[in-house]
């Protein structure tokens, strides 16, 4: 690998006097991710421990957030927008090959965004599923007197019987991925999701915009989220 590619593609460190500090994951992100690993521990203890009442309740602030993360993928900072790591196939395998592009060690990963994309479309088919079923005993979902019996009970084996095992799989990958990064390839990866800012070499990533205009906006987008999941409780018989 010449020279200059390699020095593009290696991690900046600290001792790295090119390197600047960056803003990469905006506020907005940070609370989001931060939220929802509260939550969705929420929901499996709730889950597991019976607790109904308030697995409902967690429920609708879980899909609160998963609304929120859509729309920020679109209009949030430059990192956390679903383009900046919607890879190309062409690129996951050229970062499986040792030749990642740069923009693989800002923002996430080929491998990292693939477990973004498969947590929210996991747990987005927990939410839905949950939102339609009913055990008969003692909680049915909001909507389940709006699709057909045929619907319920699928949804209800497979958000009790199979989708939270695959929650718990996908969440346990992913916390291995993280301490893989951080043990084996001296990457920080929990640091930058705290103070939204990483090294970056040679100061040539474009930051994300992490302002008070973009911070309002995303509590405007946020508020009208949980509005929204609001609206679907008060449907619950």
């Amino acid at each position: 690998m010449p020279p200059a590619l390699e020095s593009a593609t290696r991690p900046a460190s600290l001792g790295d006097a090119s390197a600047i500090r960056t803003r990469v994951w905006d506020l907005p992100t940070r609370v989001f991710h931060w939220a929802l690993t509260v939550a969705v521990i929420g929901q499996l203890a709730t889950g597991f421990g019976g607790v109904m009442e308030w697995h409902f309740r967690i429920g609708y602030a879980v899909l609160s957030l998963l609304l929120f993360r859509v729309i920020w993928g679109f209009v949030g900072g430059r990192w956390s927008r679903f383009a900046a790591f919607a890879y190309s196939p062409g690129s996951v395998v050229n970062y499986l090959r040792g030749r990642p592009h740069p923009d693989h060690l800002i923002g996430h990963s080929p491998l990292g965004a693939f477990s973004v994309f498969a947590l929210l479309a996991i747990l987005a088919l927990q939410v839905a599923t949950g939102l339609v079923a009913d055990d008969e005993v003692m909680s049915a979902g909001p909507l389940t007197r709006f699709v057909s019996g045929a619907t319920v009970s699928l949804a209800t084996g497979w958000h009790t019987l199979v989708g939270k095992w695959i929650v718990i799989a996908l969440v346990s990958l992913h916390v291995l991925a993280v301490l893989f990064y951080v043990a084996v390839k001296r990457r920080r990866l929990v640091r930058p999701m705290i103070s939204g800012d990483k090294l970056v070499a040679d100061g040539r990533a474009a930051p994300s915009r992490d302002d008070a205009a973009s911070r309002l906006l995303a509590l405007v987008v946020f508020a009208a989220c949980a509005a929204f999941a609001a609206w679907i409780a008060s449907l619950r018989a």
